[in-house]
């Protein structure tokens, strides 16, 4: 019975906040307990109590929306998608960077999480591109709503069942450990960069040549939130620039402006620039 009374105070909370049902279908429990704890400190008994208390306190919709936040991450998350990023995708953008006499490739990861995203990102480069390309750096901005999150990603300390996706002698070298959690080597992490920042209101100034927002915006926000966000997304996604999403989502239907690249692992690349010469040459 609370669980049903749970399912039924999200369908009427969510549409209120711009989040979708069907992306919380299959983690909504963890909502639930979130929801439990809050009512509890509360001292509200039920869910009818509960959304009455919401109606009459704008504030609390704040505290509904941070209960609604899926924390689910780990290192190298879907590995044949960073095994794409590492082989061709970063070599690609490095290479493209030398060749017009730029110093770095910059990335964005959205909805970073506690970091697993970003560094995941930083390790690809440090052992797969930058061997090949030692003049250039690699800065990657991690954005993330949830500063408890971002503590634990700027601590830099895992349990080792984060790791089970990251290649082996990657997390050998990358990582030292500390009692029952292994804590990344400060060198590691070098060029990473944590910013509090709701991707529904903010963003970190572009351009970027490689923007992952994967598992958030295009699973748990509702249309019209998903079209804000990713106008968000390609205004800061440089041209030639690629964007990740995750391996279930899907862009809009009216997404201009990007072009399926991996359509099985829901990588798209935006169209290079025109040079002058060339638009006038048309």
């Amino acid at each position: 019975m609370r669980h049903a009374e749970c399912v039924a105070f999200l369908h009427w909370a969510m549409p209120r906040l711009g989040l979708e049902w069907a992306g919380f279908e299959h983690c909504h429990r963890q909502v639930c307990k979130r929801l439990d704890r809050r009512m509890a400190d509360l001292g509200l008994a039920s869910f009818a109590a509960y959304r009455d208390y919401a109606l009459d306190h704008d504030t609390e919709w704040e505290a509904i929306d941070a209960c609604c936040r899926v924390t689910v991450s780990r290192f190298y998350r879907d590995r044949d998608f960073f095994d794409k990023l590492a082989s061709e995708v970063l070599p690609r953008l490095a290479a493209e960077a030398d060749a017009r006499g730029g110093t770095k490739v910059r990335a964005w990861s959205a909805g970073c999480g506690a970091g697993e995203e970003p560094y995941s990102l930083a390790l690809a480069w440090r052992f797969v591109t930058a061997p090949r390309f030692p003049r250039l750096g690699f800065d990657i901005v991690a954005t993330d709503i949830d500063e408890v999150q971002l503590t634990r990603a700027r601590a830099g300390c895992y349990r080792p069942s984060a790791f089970r996706e990251l290649p082996a002698d990657w997390a050998e070298a990358a990582f030292v450990s500390s009692g029952p959690l292994r804590c990344l080597r400060p060198d590691y992490g070098a060029g990473v960069e944590f910013l509090r920042q709701d991707i529904r209101a903010d963003a970190p100034k572009g351009p970027f040549d490689l923007i992952l927002c994967r598992n958030l915006a295009f699973t748990y926000f509702d249309d019209a939130q998903q079209r804000e966000v990713l106008a968000v997304i390609l205004r800061e996604l440089a041209p030639g620039g690629f964007l990740a999403v995750g391996r279930r989502e899907r862009l809009p239907a009216e997404a201009q402006g990007v072009s399926s690249w991996s359509p099985d692992l829901r990588i798209f690349a935006k169209a290079p620039s025109v040079p002058p010469q060339a638009r006038l040459a048309g």
